[in-house]
């Protein structure tokens, strides 16, 4: 898996700056943490604005589609459960379609948007809040350092953190693994990066269902 040529350290990983070994090539190049176990692209093969953009307006869909809540639901489901209606909630990265906010909506709650792309409203960051939400966003951060800090400054006592993303593991072979061929994910996680997180940014705890990754305060 590792291209032989360039063994060694080479890049600081994005998230804890430890300095991180290539793990693979193909269209992109990959190293590997070995501190925060995460994955990520070296910074020369980071796509630009345009080719996001592009990217994830090819992701959006229709907020009527039962399929798009269902893949949202480990989210909705889960603030239903844990937070009133009278909870203040961001949805981070919410994507043109912002379909989190439209389900929650529907139910009562009233959350805010916020995406650099399609909802750029950096008042929004500027307040606090009981819960905030993230789906397939967490793997398209450049700089994931300063936005978990960020997230955590934006976070109440007792709040919590919903992310979803597909997580990595060994026994995953990492050059068919679907989830690296967008070129757009860009840092890639494990089960051991999640409590990296929670320790180093002041989570009481982590909790891992599948896609869904719950961090507690």
């Amino acid at each position: 898996m590792v291209d032989t040529i360039k063994l060694g350290m080479k890049e600081r990983c994005p998230l804890c700056n430890t300095p991180s070994s290539y793990f693979y090539k193909d269209r992109q190049q990959y190293c590997r943490c070995p501190e925060c176990r995460a994955i990520f692209v070296i910074k020369e093969d980071l796509p630009k604005a345009n080719e996001e953009i592009e990217r994830y307006e090819m992701h959006d869909v229709d907020t009527a589609d039962k399929g798009y809540r269902k893949f949202v639901s480990p989210i909705t489901k889960s603030v239903m459960k844990d937070f009133s209606t009278t909870e203040k909630g961001l949805d981070f990265g919410a994507g043109r379609s912002a379909i989190i906010s439209v389900v929650l909506a529907e139910n009562g709650y009233e959350i805010k948007n916020y995406d650099l792309y399609f909802h750029n409203l950096p008042q929004y960051l500027q307040e606090k809040y009981d819960y905030i939400t993230s789906c397939e966003v967490i793997e398209h951060l450049y700089n994931p350092a300063k936005e978990f800090a960020r997230l955590r400054s934006m976070l109440k006592e007792s709040s919590k953190l919903y992310l979803m993303t597909d997580i990595y593991d060994e026994s995953i072979d990492f050059a068919t693994w679907y989830y690296k061929n967008d070129p757009t994910h860009v840092f890639l996680y494990t089960k051991e990066t999640f409590f990296w997180i929670a320790k180093k940014y002041g989570f009481k705890d982590v909790l891992i269902e599948k896609r869904l990754i719950t961090l507690s305060i």
